[in-house]
């Protein structure tokens, strides 16, 4: 089977593969309103996006009222994704029903519940929208790769290069023809260089007849156990079934099957922050139509190299004469109240008694913000691969990565990780370097 079967977008497919590349969003506080705007649209529309021509009046009614609701909210939704998203798809769909601009609206309805056999309990899905099962018997079975982000922020790629960040503000996980993700990433402390994921965006873009463009947006105490418009499948069409979201422990977990593309994707909050987890095959990972655009995809590229904080820099200021602080571009986040040494490693060792690097960025995130929620954090990134990574003997990884300049391949996946520093010789040095951050 090959994704470029024909993905058949409609105009709905195409909602803003630019935009999520050059907007950034609003913070976690946001007074943006856009999530109304789509569940009031959802409701006044029972969630058809395509209407019966004896409705179209009311459902062009129902779009006014949609885009007048965008527009009243539009100064405080400056860069958000799924705002931008509605704006693009309330025009697509204005042009595909020939709505005037100009005409009555509505008023939002109750949604009713989908009556017995609707697209929410369909298990007839074809067989184009199950991953695994469009493969033929004697085809070789897909090649699954994991990504995860989680803590201050700590990043594990589709190649198991795992990486140490800064990166604040917007930037995209996961950006190929069939899913966008995007983070947002706060400082932790006002004034503190360490930073944690805050808001998460994922879309799932229209394809053939399994699903409809579908948007999932959480945030700090704010984890959905739907989409954006209030579905928890992919929506009308014969497959939407193949893409389903699940809550697995309110307010905490939330689980995404796309099986139509082979991807489960995780969604935590723990403490006051997200963590993000992904299985995806292979084929999925490397459809991107645009490969030079791939510089900016974080689960295929890593980290830029200035966003990278390298722990060789640390090193050389912890063992050098004079005044000791870390490198201008690569900045180690320090705050106040944080756990001494010997507490950090006593806690870290409570949930991760194999010293990898979920054990070591677990006492790095306890030492440069002193919340202890940082610990749950890597323990449960460490179960996400555990129960998403298809390679068992890669499940713990010893030696961090950081990616000289140039090294980013062109195509395909990347090459192998290279070591940076031991785990030992980073623990060690962990205590030395914030002593110095201190003075």
């Amino acid at each position: 089977m090959g994704m470029g079967r024909g993905a058949g977008r409609s105009a709905l497919g195409f909602w803003p593969t630019l935009a999520f590349l050059l907007c950034s969003f609003p913070a976690a506080t946001s007074p943006c309103k856009i999530l109304k705007c789509n569940s009031e649209f959802w409701s006044a529309t029972a969630g058809s996006h395509s209407p019966a021509s004896d409705d179209a009046p009311e459902f062009c009614a129902a779009l006014r009222t949609y885009a007048l609701c965008t527009r009243r909210t539009a100064r405080t939704c400056r860069g958000d994704l799924a705002y931008h998203s509605a704006v693009h798809g309330i025009e697509d769909l204005m042009s595909q029903y020939n709505c005037s601009k100009d005409g009555p609206t509505s008023q939002p309805r109750l949604r009713t519940l989908p009556p017995p056999g609707d697209s929410q309990e369909r298990s007839d899905s074809p067989e184009i929208c199950h991953y695994e099962k469009s493969f033929h018997k004697h085809s070789a079975a897909p090649n699954y790769t994991h990504c995860g982000l989680f803590g201050d922020p700590h990043l594990r790629t589709f190649t198991d290069r795992f990486q140490t960040c800064k990166v604040q503000g917007a930037w995209p996980l996961i950006d190929n023809n069939y899913l966008n993700v995007q983070v947002t990433n706060t400082p932790v402390l006002p004034g503190s260089a360490a930073t944690a994921t805050s808001k998460l965006t994922i879309i799932f873009k229209n394809f053939q007849e399994c699903v409809d463009q579908k948007v999932y947006q959480a945030e700090m105490d704010e984890l959905p156990a739907a989409f954006a418009d209030g579905s928890k499948n992919g929506g009308d069409k014969h497959g939407a079934n193949s893409l389903k979201i699940t809550e697995k422990v309110s307010g905490q977990h939330v689980e995404i099957q796309a099986k139509y593309i082979g991807t489960t994707i995780v969604v935590r909050q723990v403490g006051r922050y997200l963590t993000f987890a992904v299985r995806m095959p292979e084929e999925v990972v490397n459809a991107v139509e645009d490969r030079d655009s791939q510089g900016l995809y974080l689960c295929l590229r890593g980290c830029p190299l200035n966003q990278q904080i390298d722990f060789q820099a640390f090193r050389a200021n912890a063992e050098g004469p004079g005044p000791r602080r870390p490198a201008a571009a690569s900045p180690a986040p320090a705050a106040p109240d944080t756990f001494p040494y010997e507490t950090a490693v006593a806690k870290c060792k409570e949930k991760l008694p194999v010293e990898d690097l979920y054990y070591q960025a677990c006492v790095f995130d306890l030492l440069t913000t002193g919340d202890v929620n940082f610990t749950l954090a890597a323990y449960y990134a460490l179960e996400d691969v555990k129960m998403l990574h298809s390679n068992k003997d890669r499940l713990h990884l010893y030696e961090r990565t950081r990616e000289p300049p140039g090294r980013a391949a062109a195509t395909g996946l990347l090459p192998a990780p290279r070591p940076l520093l031991g785990s030992l010789l980073l623990l060690a040095l962990l205590p030395a370097f914030l002593e110095a951050v201190a003075t």
